[in-house]
């Protein structure tokens, strides 16, 4: 499949939660991701985001072949998802609940609560070409699916 026709077949059906496995213990709880096991991908990339001002976005991109995994490890924030044509608001509020996301969805990240840390895992390094950051291009990518 070339590069950009994930934008041409990607739908925000294809992006799920997925609830990690929580691990139980009188000090404290744990939840683990590991490569290829609990989400679908070996993780090349983690970053967080953090101390994101009240009523600011980040995001405001798709990728054209990246695939990510996003907790709220603290606090909680909103992803709005985007495959050219549907629109989904995913709610993160729990360190054990994620949203992964495929290639060719546009996403949003918005209403962060004070102290709220969003960590992503990601399928590969940081590579400016895989972003598409303006939304009119990413509309032009998805048009055949109208």
């Amino acid at each position: 499949m070339a590069e950009n026709d994930f934008h041409k077949t990607s739908s925000i059906d294809q992006c799920q939660v997925i609830e990690l496995d929580k691990h139980h213990h009188a000090n404290g709880n744990l939840s683990v991701v590991e490569n290829g096991a609990q989400i679908p991908f070996d993780i090349k990339r983690v970053y967080y985001l953090y101390d994101v001002p009240g009523g600011e976005e980040r995001g405001g991109h798709s990728h054209k072949q990246l695939r990510q995994f996003m907790v709220a490890i603290s606090g909680s924030f909103d992803v709005i998802i985007d495959d050219g044509v549907h629109q989904r608001c995913v709610t993160l509020n729990r360190p054990y609940m994620g949203l992964l996301i495929v290639p060719g969805i546009w996403r949003v990240i918005n209403n962060f609560s004070s102290g709220s840390v969003c960590l992503v895992m990601a399928s590969n390094h940081y590579n400016e070409d895989d972003y598409v950051r303006d939304y009119e291009e990413f509309k032009k990518l998805t048009s055949s699916k109208i």
